[in-house]
């Protein structure tokens, strides 16, 4: 089949300036908008939304969005939302003027907002490569994630779906295909988010919230009694992962060198990564049931510190030898 046959049966832009069987290897796989889709009217309302939160977010800083598709792909304008969302500093390059260091800026961004967001690269709906290459889906699933992170009560259109085209190329040919991909969700799934007891106690009983916090300061001043550390304040003590991270390797069994963590952080971003290897050792050993951000641990937030830390109460307020010495790490 010729390569305008193909775009006519797709109805795909004609603007594309390589035939498809160049811009794809074999066993490559593409998706497009049609034209069709990128004028859906919801379609156009949730790119509305999201250029306005983006440009009222920004407006201190005198960034101006007017493309979400051409805007947004060298890292820059996303370096300084993400910044100005999780309230912390990237150790990114402010300008980059070539492709290499545009590349190399973006892909330092989205490393943060993955590891925020509690994102493997292989889970996110987004790359380094569909956003430098100006991917639309792409770049509104990231915003979309952010927004949802950030900015929970933004109102973006809800049950967003547009139809793409998938363009796989094989050993017989090219093979297309029709799906629909979800970009917000429906009305009634956004209307029930997840709550866990937390959300409950602080909402139902916050004058049960400080006899929790007593207990678990307990639990946590007995495993850390044989460090010769102790805490009074859960609110903010753990905020630089430093105690969390020593709490974890004396309940699980772990040796933590000095060399994978800092001590003395002296940084917000210092701080965010002893908290992000705190979660990740969490995470790995199955203990945390509920999505938390680090970011929020930094930020002194109580909510998400005392999900933490009950998630280790629960597991090991039993489970030590009668000396108080912890158990290995659980096989």
């Amino acid at each position: 089949m010729e390569p305008e046959a193909i775009y006519n049966l797709l109805q795909l832009p004609k603007a594309v300036d390589l035939p498809v069987e160049e811009e794809l290897l074999q066993g490559g796989k593409k998706k497009y908008l049609p034209p069709t889709s990128r004028k859906d009217p919801k379609f156009e309302e949730l790119q509305k939304v999201l250029m306005e939160w983006i440009n009222a977010t920004l407006l201190p800083e005198h960034i101006v969005v007017r493309s979400l598709e051409e805007d947004m792909f060298d890292g820059l304008i996303l370096h300084h939302l993400f910044q100005k969302l999780a309230a912390l500093k990237l150790e990114a390059q402010d300008i980059a003027l070539t492709a290499a260091s545009q590349r190399h800026k973006l892909e330092v961004v989205l490393e943060a907002v993955n590891r925020s967001l509690q994102l493997q690269e292989p889970q996110a709906k987004w790359s380094v490569d569909t956003i430098f290459n100006k991917d639309l889906l792409a770049t509104l699933h990231l915003l979309v994630a952010l927004a949802k992170r950030f900015q929970p009560n933004l109102p973006l259109p809800t049950g967003v779906q547009v139809e793409v085209i998938t363009i796989e190329s094989t050993k017989s040919g090219l093979k297309s295909e029709k799906l629909l991909e979800q970009l917000t969700e429906s009305s009634t799934d956004k209307d029930q988010p997840s709550k866990d007891v937390f959300d409950e106690l602080f909402k139902l009983a916050p004058e049960k919230v400080n006899a929790v916090k007593q207990a678990i300061v307990s639990f946590v001043n007995q495993k850390l009694d044989s460090l010769g550390l102790s805490v009074q304040n859960l609110d903010t003590q753990f905020a630089d992962g430093v105690i969390l991270l020593l709490l974890i390797g004396q309940l699980e069994g772990f040796f933590l060198h000095l060399k994978e963590f800092y001590l003395t952080p002296n940084s917000p971003a210092e701080m965010l990564h002893n908290v992000t290897l705190a979660l990740e050792l969490m995470k790995d050993e199955g203990l945390l049931s509920y999505p938390i951000s680090p970011e929020d641990i930094v930020n002194k937030d109580a909510k998400s510190t005392l999900r933490v830390l009950y998630s280790l109460f629960c597991k090991h307020k039993l489970k030590v030898n009668m000396d108080g010495t912890p158990r290995g790490t659980p096989s």
